[in-house]
């Protein structure tokens, strides 16, 4: 894998966007103070989204339709690596994520050269609806499952991927499916681990002024499918209590300078893929 140090010119920002007329401008404008090159993929959006992002100093692809957020995310590391960056960071467009959280994971990729980092939703997590709690906790339990390692915050938006792992071909499944998916193709194939970086978890709330779009992801439906794909995948690899027993063994590493996560010390592609 590549050892070449990751800075704001050679990381792209990919925003997946299904009508976030929103907030998408405010979005963009806070990528673009943190990288230089933004592309926004627009899938199939029936509002202003695209007309909002035409005018910004941005990369726009267009779906004629709606084909899911897994179908933005291919299109949007296609482009990344026809144009040569080293690694992308991923953002929703709904304006959950703090833009100004992505220096911190390009330092941690830095840090642990290899490892997909996840901006992990730790921090004011009384916030986050209770269903999407318990989303997060099983999708977690199940992904860690089929990764060969726990980790945590599988669900979140917010990731930077290095160049090998944009390049993984056949990542199955579509919409959230996908995002478990390179998670788990990644682990299996390039041996990568996970390093988490504790962000803010950002939802409309009593007191607060902030306004967010409805969620797209449907709890009992998203959960379904993501769980029912790794199932499939765990099963069919067989020794399954070995699986989950290795998988536990590997704890998830939290990188926070200056805070005593509390877990296993952070390393980079993992030494040992089962």
């Amino acid at each position: 894998m590549s050892t070449l140090r990751l800075h704001r010119g050679n990381v792209a920002v990919v925003i997946p966007a299904l009508n976030e007329a929103l907030r998408i401008d405010e979005v963009v404008s806070g990528a673009l103070e943190q990288c230089d090159h933004v592309i926004v993929v627009d899938d199939g959006s029936d509002d202003a989204t695209a007309d909002i992002v035409a005018g910004l100093p941005v990369t726009l692809l267009r779906h004629p339709q709606r084909l899911g957020k897994g179908a933005a995310l291919r299109a949007g590391f296609a482009e990344a690596r026809r144009r040569g960056f080293e690694a992308v960071v991923t953002m929703d467009g709904d304006g959950q994520h703090r833009a100004s959280d992505i220096p911190r994971l390009i330092d941690a990729a830095n840090r642990h050269p290899g490892c997909i980092v996840n901006g992990a939703r730790l921090k004011k997590r009384d916030t986050q609806p209770w269903y999407r709690r318990i989303g997060n906790d099983f999708g977690d339990w199940g992904i860690a499952w089929a990764c060969g390692y726990r980790l945590v915050d599988s669900q979140s938006g917010q990731r930077l991927y290095p160049a090998p792992v944009l390049a993984l071909a056949h990542v199955r499944g579509e919409g959230f499916v996908y995002e478990a998916q390179i998670l788990i193709s990644a682990a299996r194939e390039l041996g990568c681990g996970v390093v988490s970086v504790p962000v803010d978890t950002r939802y409309h709330c009593a007191g607060s002024d902030e306004q967010f779009r409805q969620s797209h992801f449907r709890l009992v439906h998203d959960l379904y499918r993501i769980t029912s794909h790794v199932a499939v995948q765990v099963v069919a690899r067989g020794d399954i209590i070995g699986q989950y027993r290795q998988a536990r063994r590997r704890p998830p590493v939290i990188d926070e300078p200056g805070a005593d996560a509390g877990t296993a010390p952070a390393s980079g592609a993992l030494q040992e893929t089962g």
